[in-house]
């Protein structure tokens, strides 16, 4: 898969606008990013939960990022490796999570409201 057929299955979903991200493509849905292209352009992460990383990793050209971004659910695509079904379903599974994680009053990742409750003090 080429970067460019990479950005036009991200630019493809509902309501996704391209951009730049510490100096390389990046493309995002309310304000929120959910892939990039790198910029040695055969590599690509999309932003998952991490129990959809568990379910990515592992089939050809698929690794988790490094560190906390790894940990967070960042996945790394080896363009080359990767055929382009794979990769809009990776492309759905980030769109819908930066979709679900904008939406007000969402559930975090621990099942409660990722806003801290104000309680009035005593």
């Amino acid at each position: 898969m080429s970067p460019a057929r990479f950005a036009a299955c991200a630019l493809a979903l509902p309501d996704a606008v391209a951009g730049e991200h510490q100096g390389h493509p990046d493309f995002r849905v309310a304000g929120r990013v959910f892939a990039t292209l790198h910029p040695d352009g055969a590599t690509a992460m999309v932003r998952v939960p991490p129990a959809v990383q568990r379910r990515l990793v592992g089939a050809p050209g698929v690794k988790p990022a490094t560190g906390a971004w790894g940990r967070a659910g960042c996945t790394l695509l080896a363009l080359a490796e990767v055929d382009e079904a794979f990769a809009r379903m990776a492309l759905l599974e980030a769109w819908q999570a930066a979709v679900a994680a904008a939406r007000p009053g969402r559930k975090g990742p621990r099942g409660g409201s990722d806003r801290a409750a104000k309680r009035p003090r005593r």
